[in-house]
């Protein structure tokens, strides 16, 4: 296959997977070192600029976190993408996991295509896949799961009845993305449509990272009103019986289980 050319006016939009520097891929590795401009979110891992990024090349962090003031808006990191590319700079947008999963990049495309601006696309490994994979648990072990589903739960009015019920009988396993501070909701929502309680239930924070956290148990114990979870962005959810495997497959152990490897938002951005 015939390597893409990363000329002058184009926007690479790239992985840099779910926090161990390792898990980046060489694709990615190869236009941080072209790159005049780097776009880089909160969920990126110091090290890979570090290792990789051109010496000279233009940082600018567009973090978002959810309900953070300094969060970055959306309509300005694509614009800063097209002004930048317009200029003639080789601009990499680097975004922490996969590309495309829960990720804005629709907007960004748009922005792009409007303005006539090249782009590429480079996928990555995603968070569910690095979190499963360092906690030890097969997405979809046979015999333990039909299929997975990659869902989110940030907004109940969004979700009706059937789909409840639909996510409550399933045999598959659900992973869920930014819904650690929703958490007891969603196990309440969760058995109400008629998943039993001892249904296994696994929370990873800072997966793949020296401060992952893993906890394990059954939706009974996480609706247990003494128990008030506080979990640190960002955080996984995975439910389903393939939880079960963690114990006799968990392989990665925090060398730093307390840190906040990806620190919370700072003070908001003045970006033009």
């Amino acid at each position: 296959m015939t390597a893409q050319i990363f000329s002058p006016g184009k926007v690479v939009i790239a992985a840099a997977g779910p926090g161990d520097a390792d898990l980046v891929t060489v694709k990615t590795a190869r236009y941080l070192q072209l790159a005049d401009v780097i776009l880089t979110d909160r969920l990126v891992n110091p090290e890979i600029l570090e290792r990789y990024a051109r010496k000279g090349s233009e940082l600018i962090e567009v973090g978002k976190q959810s309900g953070h003031p300094g969060s970055s808006p959306q309509q300005t990191i694509s614009q800063l993408m097209a002004a930048h590319a317009l200029k003639g700079k080789r601009v990499l947008r680097l975004k922490g996991g996969d590309v495309s999963i829960f990720s804005n990049i629709l907007d960004e495309l748009e922005t792009l295509t409007a303005l006539g601006i090249s782009y590429e696309i480079v996928p990555g490994v995603t968070a569910a896949l690095g979190a499963a994979a360092y906690a030890g648990i097969p997405l979809t072990a046979r015999g333990y799961a039909r299929g997975v589903r990659f869902l989110t739960f940030v907004d109940e009015h969004m979700i009706d009845a059937s789909q409840w019920q639909d996510w409550a009988e399933t045999s598959d396993t659900l992973v869920f993305y930014m819904s650690g501070k929703l958490l007891k909701e969603l196990a309440q929502r969760l058995v109400s449509a008629g998943m039993k309680t001892d249904q296994t239930l696994a929370v990873i924070s800072h997966a793949t990272t020296p401060g992952q956290q893993v906890e394990v148990g059954t939706i009974r114990h996480f609706l247990q009103p003494v128990n008030r979870f506080c979990y640190k962005s960002p955080t996984l959810i995975i439910i389903g019986d393939v939880v079960k495997l963690h114990p006799r497959f968990k392989w990665f152990e925090s060398s730093e289980p307390q840190a906040d490897f990806f620190p919370p938002m700072g003070p908001a951005a003045d970006f033009l």
